[in-house]
């Protein structure tokens, strides 16, 4: 009687097993990987509304007085933020923070913003 040649059921299914742990591996990696880059890509937009709607407070040379909200369109997405002016303790310097959102409802701020000018 002949030997047979070839891989027996269990071989194959300790191999199968093996391939299956090894690409659930794999694929979790390559989950964390997109919810990371997701985050950034947030965390980048965010940031350029922030920088772009400073550099309208610098270019208008007005600094507001009170806590203004507004929003902008940027990437396709609307983004929502708040300026809150607040006096430095020694009075010759205004704290300008720019907070955005991508939620009107203003939670999880993705990104804050903070710029010194001279009090008024």
């Amino acid at each position: 009687m002949k030997k047979a040649h070839g891989f027996t059921l269990i071989e194959v299914l300790i191999a199968m097993a093996v391939f299956a742990v090894a690409a659930m591996t794999v694929l979790n990696s390559t989950s964390q990987y997109m919810n990371t880059l997701k985050v950034l890509e947030e965390k980048i937009f965010a940031s350029m509304v922030a920088n772009n709607q400073l550099a309208l407070l610098v270019l208008e040379e007005k600094v507001p007085t009170s806590v203004t909200n507004g929003k902008s369109k940027l990437a396709g997405r609307t983004w929502y933020w708040t300026v809150q002016p607040t006096i430095t303790t020694d009075h010759t310097l205004k704290v300008v923070e720019l907070i955005v959102w991508q939620h009107e409802d203003k939670r999880n701020s993705i990104v804050s913003v903070k710029m010194y000018v001279p009090a008024d």
